[in-house]
């Protein structure tokens, strides 16, 4: 990714760029307010506990060889990704890209800003030569897994539990 990336729509300017230390208040905030559509209604998930979980993930993101790619609209920050580069598939070591965490505000959401980050973190993970773009999504996401759907991905794995 070679600077900002732009499109229009609906009289709307998407622009994507790399994160920085500048953002860190906007990627902690949004995170925590998104969240909980990362939770499964088979548990209970406190709200203190989930932003507990997500802010213990960005430090894990930052910790690895990543990146933070944010995206604006007219100037504003709407959404954000975390991206790890050195988290090899767990079951055959392939090499891969791993979005770790992807969101975008609540009322920007269904305009195309997912779908821009996405492309973004593609082409990145194809400079790198990676031959792999993964990520997890909660089932009962359905807006989030239609997205990732009509971007290309498939289903891998599934994680299957029972409430006792």
């Amino acid at each position: 990714m070679a600077g900002a990336r732009t499109r229009s729509r609906m009289n709307e300017t998407i622009a994507i760029r790399r994160g920085s230390v500048r953002d860190r208040a906007f990627v902690l905030d949004l995170g925590k307010r998104v969240a909980p559509t990362s939770v499964s209604s088979l548990r209970i998930a406190l709200p203190p506990l989930v932003e507990g979980a997500y802010e213990r993930l960005v430090e894990y993101v930052l910790a690895r060889e990543h990146d933070v790619i944010v995206a604006e609209v007219d100037g504003a920050p709407a959404g954000f990704t975390l991206l790890i580069y050195d988290l090899p598939d767990e079951i055959t070591l392939t090499e891969q890209a791993f979005i770790a965490y992807m969101a975008v505000e609540p009322l920007q959401q269904r305009r195309g800003i997912a779908r821009a980050l996405l492309a973004s973190l593609e082409e990145l993970a194809r400079k790198r030569g990676l031959p792999y773009l993964s990520l997890m999504v909660t089932e009962e996401n359905e807006a989030a897994r239609e997205l990732y759907s009509g971007a290309g991905f498939e289903t891998e794995r599934r994680m299957m539990t029972k409430a006792l």
